[in-house]
């Protein structure tokens, strides 16, 4: 499906246009900074390997934002761009952590300038001082688009609102095992960002390939995403020994957080966690509360099987395209004009 064809209203085109103008001056202010500290350190010092894991995270972090706009966008999903605003909430936690994190890498000798030490003060003239306004940058472009996201998105609520009728019709118990479905759908993708998240700064940042907790990490991944893509086929087909797996293993992968919180703390391992602990601890306690959030969402899924709405689920993709590009004669104009719902419809070619 063509972008255009997807955001083909004012409010989806400024949504859009929103994110990815805030996307491409994060990840600009985050490679100034990355190539300024380049010059004057190296960035293979565990010290300061936060540098090319922050700059790792927030292009992660922003294509993904961009993916998921675009997907709500074509899926017509409300509760998919609900859940970008609060991605959006939790980068602008993360760019402020960034700020903090990267002084504390940087400067190792507070209060002197340029001519006593360019490289560990944070006096006029010194390193930091010149990569501080474009850390700054971030967050406050952040904060900034997020209460113009936030409008539109509410016009998109208003825009969207006949998406979940047109799919299950107007019964209210299938309307609401549908949105749960979406609810879960979304989570599944959020929990992907979070997991990878975590994982690259703990590959990038922490462990040395010689450890048996670099092992460990490693061989969660395909575990992981192994998981992630089961329990979103499970909940969509409806397969029940699938889902029932996906199901424990997320529990599994629960004692795998918990496990890395312990150690960001303990005496016997926090020194090493101790320039990124705090981004680090912020993503395992989203990623542990995200997945939490998926079980307790994937049970009322579970309960949900077998009563009428996999044939919605199935041809779900369908109906967008036919609900945002088609039309069907006067009934289906009315509910446009009256109601908002989707793009605007095309030229009328037949009368149901």
């Amino acid at each position: 499906m063509a972008i255009l064809d997807v955001v083909s209203t004012k409010a989806q085109r400024a949504f859009f246009g929103t994110v990815l103008f805030q996307a491409i001056v994060v990840i600009v202010m985050v490679a100034i900074t990355f190539g300024k500290v380049e010059d004057n350190f190296d960035l293979t010092d565990t010290q300061y390997k936060t540098i090319p894991c922050y700059l790792a995270l927030f292009i992660l972090a922003e294509l993904f934002e961009i993916f998921m706009a675009y997907d709500a966008l074509r899926l017509r999903n409300v509760i998919q761009l609900v859940g970008i605003l609060l991605f959006h909430a939790a980068l602008l936690v993360m760019a402020a952590l960034q700020v903090h994190e990267t002084r504390s890498a940087l400067v190792t000798n507070p209060g002197k300038n340029w001519t006593q030490d360019y490289l560990h003060g944070d006096g006029s003239g010194t390193v930091w001082s010149r990569v501080f306004p474009f850390l700054v940058v971030s967050p406050v472009v952040i904060g900034v688009t997020w209460p113009v996201m936030m409008w539109f998105v509410r016009e998109l609520y208003y825009e969207f609102g006949w998406a979940i009728f047109h799919v299950v019709g107007a019964n209210p118990a299938a309307k609401t095992m549908y949105q749960y479905y979406q609810v879960i759908i979304c989570l599944l993708k959020f929990d992907f960002f979070a997991f990878v998240g975590v994982t690259m700064q703990l590959l990038i940042v922490v462990l040395a390939t010689s450890t048996a907790e670099f092992g460990l990490t490693i061989a969660a991944i395909p575990i992981v995403l192994v998981l992630l893509i089961g329990c979103g086929l499970a909940v969509q087909r409806e397969i029940k020994w699938l889902m029932t797996i996906s199901l424990i293993l997320m529990l599994a992968a629960e004692s795998y957080f918990i496990y890395k919180l312990v150690r960001f703390f303990e005496p016997s391992s926090r020194a090493q966690y101790a320039t990124v602990r705090s981004t680090l601890t912020t993503f395992t306690i989203i990623a542990f509360l995200l997945l939490f959030s998926t079980f307790a969402i994937g049970l009322r899924c579970f309960a949900d099987f077998d009563k009428g709405l996999l044939k919605s689920k199935l041809h779900e993709p369908t109906f967008q395209r036919r609900y945002s590009s088609s039309t069907h004669g006067t009934a289906g104009a009315k509910k446009e004009e009256g109601y908002g719902a989707g793009a605007p419809l095309g030229q009328r070619v037949s009368i149901e």
